[in-house]
């Protein structure tokens, strides 16, 4: 009989509030156990079933379930710890949500709070409701843009329209709304949208994920704004009317738009402290000291601004009226990003994910001492510098193909001209939006503030992650022998060294918050920002798989965040979701957008499906589908037409494309996987599996390097008898796709003749002696480079073929290859002013690359064969 027991955690070790949205899951399950997500049922740490909504996120081959989502709603206290086991019978929720088609949108009942949602026109939501009563309304997305770069006080100002509706879940725990539009001014539509409204039963909070693509023209598009605005009614008197607004560290401002604290009249402690906690206060004809009578020389406050323009200073400051002055409040560090605005007959809260680490931010209130005050996240502030996405060098003088491989030469930045352009790149923002029957203790803001910066997840435990045999070749951390504790030291000092350098570095801002630095400049003392190809790393040799992977062998929070924080980073930022690249991503540098090379190894699906499978992110999901056909991209760009041997003969057809058997081959093959196993895809099915089979009929299987490739067919040529190999072709995610394949094909779950030999082949000869290549190459490869990297290939053809002997030369490849070889790669130095702006950290060997591939070295060695440690 079936058995499944699968234990859940909270990420950050302690039970959170749930009221703040439930909690979205994923879990892993062996192939053939589970068909039906509805048998799949969750209790709590006492044992107690649990309402849950659970649906399939990906499936085997066979159709049984490979992961699947699991969501709580808000309906009761959340348990210390979660348990998924099969289960005939379903617990009805205490609440459930309701959703309910209208003329044009649709109504969401989460039992706590109301939400119209239109289906076209210039509003996001049109109304938000607690207890019939509508504290929101008027929901839209707003921008502004200039034609220059200087700052205009009169920019065009545009409106987001909605063009279309979808309800993609309906309950009973949670409820997805997908909105698309594009922002409309009086001359154009542009900056195309897609939102996803996540409600949960019970819940008064609901989350926004906003993901825009901008589509303008870098010369003369700068983006002066973005936000989202509502409008509040307000009912009550001035002095029954609060100002929330967060500082830093959980702190907050609390103010009525008509203070009645600090008087020179007193009108007594309950009058202060109601007015304080947001509480109506009592009836002014009870108030002491004349107050009432004299309370109309008291000025109002209509307007608030919160502005956090870097990732270290935010200034906060109010107003009586448009036209007298703004009046200093506070300044502070690092605001958490909240804002409330509403009275004694209801409010609203809205909050950022990532605000600070975002910047420039900020958070507006306006007209607070009118009947129609509105309350504005800005995602870019109107106070900051115009956003200006210009290449950021006017090319040089390289022309041609000659001149950008000779500039390669020194800054490694392959430039070519017209191809720096952000014309299509996205970003993605999460908000919380929560509904309130009147003004809520600043305690219950609080909670909302922390939650939305840090949004509450439940995750498998690690040995639940370890025996599903999902996501590629990892053990468990282990100590018990000297040397592992060694390795175990090495990849806890690479982790926390880049937790850490995200901080000291300040590697925030709109476009740049969540990936990292390619290379180290030991002479400044910092990471090489402005150089060429070693500023902004941008995937390069896998750091998302290299974090991911860590984070499923140690279920550490800190590496959770920084590997989810570059997943959307990465997927977003880096990768074309409109234009003559849309799929592609770009190489590392200076601008995230910046690099000619322009290439499906960025893009790859191998950097996003963790994410996916663990949270049941739609965002993330969309990421990778958008890539589907994505092999249709070489017949737009050739990602090696400079350096191409042929590149006199060779030219892009439909029916012979030039594909390379590494980088290329490698992400194509995890969009196939990804497409399939979501959606069930027959045709990604049928090119995954033809082009598998079509790399096992190649003489030189993947040593051939690169194949022509049938763009009707979705095949590969499988005649052409050479051997060529990169020192890139394994270290962009081939490793991790061709084990999961191969063990499909050893389950009996999936055919594909050859393959299995194929990728055994190229693992157990790639770092072989020259003479063994000889033989049974006929040549022995040029190019062999990354020993440390490529120890982990012959470390899976050891444990795959039970050879000692190449395990043991797998570790020797391990110890004497790569920068990482001796104890100063892993020792940190501070640096201190004045040799540094302010102290840090450094490791002067360090580089991204080498990081990530020693630690996915590391784990994998240890896990294939961590038993031949010793030898």
């Amino acid at each position: 009989m079936t058995t499944v027991d699968i234990p859940l955690r909270w990420l950050d070790d302690a039970a959170p509030d749930l009221s703040i949205g439930g909690v979205t899951c994923g879990v892993p399950l062996e192939a053939g156990a589970v068909t039906d997500p509805g048998r799949l049922a969750v209790l709590d740490a006492s044992g107690e079933p649990v309402a849950a909504q659970t649906w399939p996120l990906a499936t085997w081959p066979d159709g049984s379930l490979k992961w699947a989502g699991i969501a709580l709603g808000a309906d009761r206290e959340p348990s210390d710890g979660y348990r998924i086991v099969l289960s005939d019978t379903a617990t009805d929720p205490a609440i459930a949500i309701q959703v309910t088609p209208l003329q044009d949108g649709v109504l969401v009942d989460t039992g706590a709070c109301r939400v119209i949602v239109p289906g076209s026109g210039p509003e996001l939501v049109r109304s938000i409701a607690v207890d019939g009563t509508e504290v929101a309304s008027a929901g839209q997305l707003i921008s502004s843009r200039q034609e220059r770069p200087e700052p205009d006080a009169n920019p065009t100002r545009a409106l987001g329209h909605t063009t279309s509706c979808v309800v993609e879940q309906t309950g009973p725990m949670r409820a997805v709304v997908r909105v698309e539009g594009v922002h409309r001014d009086e001359e154009r539509a542009w900056l195309p949208f897609t939102v996803r409204l996540v409600f949960a039963a019970g819940a008064a909070t609901f989350r926004l994920v906003h993901s825009f693509v901008w589509d303008g023209e870098p010369e003369r598009d700068f983006l002066a704004s973005l936000g989202l605005r509502f409008t509040v009614p307000l009912r009550a008197d001035a002095h029954d009317r609060h100002v929330r607004i967060a500082g830093a560290d959980g702190g907050f401002l609390r103010e009525a738009v008509r203070g009645l604290t600090g008087l020179r009249r007193d009108p007594g402690p309950e009058v202060r402290a109601a007015q304080l906690d947001g509480r109506p206060t009592p009836p002014p004809s009870t108030w002491a000291a004349d107050v009432e009578r004299l309370s109309n020389w008291i000025p109002t406050w209509a307007d608030y601004s919160l502005r956090q323009l870097n990732a270290n200073g935010y200034t906060l400051h109010k107003r009586t009226d448009p036209d007298r002055p703004w009046i200093d409040v506070a300044q502070g560090t690092r605001s958490d990003g909240l804002a409330y605005l509403g009275d004694t007959s209801g409010g609203l809260a809205v909050g950022l994910t990532g605000f600070w680490q975002s910047h420039p931010t900020g958070l507006d209130i306006r007209g607070a001492d009118t009947d129609a005050a509105t309350l504005t996240t800005w995602l870019w502030s109107p106070d900051a510098a115009p956003m200006d996405l210009r290449f950021y060098h006017d090319g040089l003088g390289q022309e041609d193909f000659a001149d950008q491989l000779d500039a390669l030469e020194i800054t490694y930045e392959d430039y070519e001209p017209g191809f720096g352009t952000a014309h299509g790149i996205g970003r993605t923002h999460e908000l919380t939006v929560t509904a309130f029957a009147a003004t809520p203790p600043v305690e219950a803001l609080a909670r909302i503030a922390r939650g939305t910066a840090v949004r509450p997840q439940l995750v498998p435990t690690p040995e639940a992650l370890h025996a599903a045999r999902v996501l590629g070749d990892w053990d468990l951390p282990d100590r018990t022998d000297p040397r592992r504790a060694a390795l175990e030291d090495r990849l806890d000092f690479l982790l926390d060294f880049y937790v850490g350098q995200v901080d000291q570095r300040s590697w925030y801002g709109f476009w740049s918050f969540g990936d990292v630095m390619h290379a180290y400049d030991v002479d400044r003392h910092t990471w090489r920002y402005d150089i060429g190809g070693y500023a902004w790393d941008n995937s390069e040799l896998s750091p998302d798989l290299w974090l991911w992977t860590s984070f499923l062998r140690t279920g550490r929070a800190d590496v959770f965040r920084l590997a989810e924080r570059m997943t959307r980073h990465t997927g977003d930022v880096d990768v074309y979701h409109r234009g003559p690249w849309q799929g592609l991503g770009t190489r590392h540098n200076v601008q995230h957008w910046g690099c000619s090379a322009k290439q499906l190894r960025i893009s790859t699906p191998a950097y996003r499906r963790c994410h996916y499978f663990l949270t049941g992110d739609e965002h993330t999901r969309d990421l990778m589908l958008e890539l589907r056909d994505s092999d249709a991209t070489f017949l737009a760009l050739d990602p090696t037409r400079k350096v191409r041997a042929d590149a006199a003969t060779y030219r892009p057809e439909r029916r012979a494309l030039a594909v390379g058997l590494g980088t290329d081959w490698s992400a194509l093959a995890a969009t196939w996987l990804a497409d399939w196993e979501i959606t069930g895809n027959e045709h990604s099915r049928d090119r995954l599996i033809g082009t598998m089979s079509d790399i096992g009929a190649l003489p030189r299987g993947f040593f051939t390097g690169e194949a022509l490739y049938d763009l009707d067919t979705g095949r590969f040529d499988t005649t052409r008898d050479r051997v060529n190999v990169s020192h890139l072709s394994a270290v962009f995610g081939l490793v991790e796709v061709c084990s999961e394949l191969v063990d499909l094909i050893e389950a009996g779950l999936l055919e594909a003749p050859g393959f299995r030999e194929a990728w055994l082949q190229y693992c157990r000869l790639y770092l072989a002696d020259p003479e063994e290549q000889r033989a049974e190459l006929g040549v022995a490869p040029a190019g062999i480079h990354l020993e440390q990297a490529h120890s982990r290939l012959a470390a899976y053809a050891a444990e795959r073929t039970g050879d000692d002997a190449l395990a043991d030369h797998a570790w020797r490849a391990y110890f004497a290859g790569g920068e990482f070889m001796g104890e100063e790669a892993f020792q940190a130095v501070r640096m201190l002013p004045p040799y540094v702006l302010a102290p840090v950290d450094e490791a002067r060997t360090l580089s991204t690359n080498d990081a990530a591939q020693c630690g996915l070295a590391t784990i994998q060695n240890l896990a294939l064969i961590g038993h031949r440690l010793a030898n």
